[in-house]
């Protein structure tokens, strides 16, 4: 099961856009001050550092999860840390640096690194935390994390389809817990695939193979109102069929 002494922070579960209850996405892991993605929820931030530093991990620069990039001036004053680290894709870093913060956009610069990250090339971060990143299939490219720690881990898979037989089951397999984008109901399977991402029943199947003892369902649709918004039943069924026991369920936040 999920370590009881793991604390993670969900600060915006939604995809695309926020919603009435939900803001896109952003999770922090207070003690090793890791946050990933930097989504709208980004302003539930400050009172809930823990550490002298951030670490940023981006999974790719499309809008609702870097925008929260533009609140570090607001997270900073309230919550000032000595160091900001950004991580992510190369090419996606300078894109946010020449957009999201040209003189036209976001004139006040800010006082972070860029840190270029490689799928398959793993790095350490304070906490003794070691990331792994690697390459999800997405519209425009994305990244997803594995981080391990002594005694526990967790994976971090948002912006692609969900399928079983990808790359990046292999490398998270196991883990403590499973962080997976569910965007879509299985009936809308259709507009996973033409968008990039994962409906409920190929969740299902991939947590099934990955075989982790959590798995959280984010990256919700922000038009989803109702109390079970991906159907929650049809991952279950296949989460079921495995001997080792899993535990599955959404987060709304």
């Amino acid at each position: 099961m999920y370590p009881a002494d793991m604390k993670l922070h969900c600060l915006g579960t939604a995809g695309y856009h926020p919603s009435e209850t939900r803001q896109t996405s952003c999770y922090l892991l207070p003690e090793s001050g890791i946050v990933l993605d930097a989504g709208s929820g980004m302003f539930r931030l400050p009172p809930r550092i823990e550490t002298d530093h951030l670490d940023i991990l981006l999974t790719h620069s499309h809008l609702d999860h870097i925008c929260g990039l533009t609140f570090l001036l607001s997270v900073l004053y309230q919550r000032p840390v000595a160091t900001v680290r950004v991580w992510g894709d190369p090419e996606k870093l300078s894109a946010i640096q020449t957009h999201l913060f040209s003189e036209s956009i976001f004139p006040v610069g800010l006082e972070v690194e860029w840190m270029p990250v490689l799928p398959g090339q793993s790095f350490s971060l304070k906490g003794d935390a070691t990331v792994t990143p690697f390459s999800l299939e997405h519209p425009g490219g994305s990244i997803g994390y594995r981080i391990d720690w002594n005694d526990h881990s967790m994976a971090y898979v948002t912006d692609t389809t969900a399928d079983p037989t990808a790359d990046y089951v292999r490398i998270v397999r196991g883990v403590d817990l499973l962080l997976h984008e569910c965007n879509f109901r299985t009936s809308q399977d259709e507009w996973a695939i033409k968008t990039g991402h994962s409906s409920t029943t190929r969740v299902g199947k991939t947590a099934a193979a990955i075989g982790a003892a959590q798995n959280w369902l984010v990256h919700l649709n922000p038009l989803e109102t109702d109390d079970d918004p991906v159907g929650i039943a049809d991952a279950k069924a296949w989460v079921d069929t495995i001997d080792t026991a899993q535990d599955l369920q959404v987060i709304d936040f």
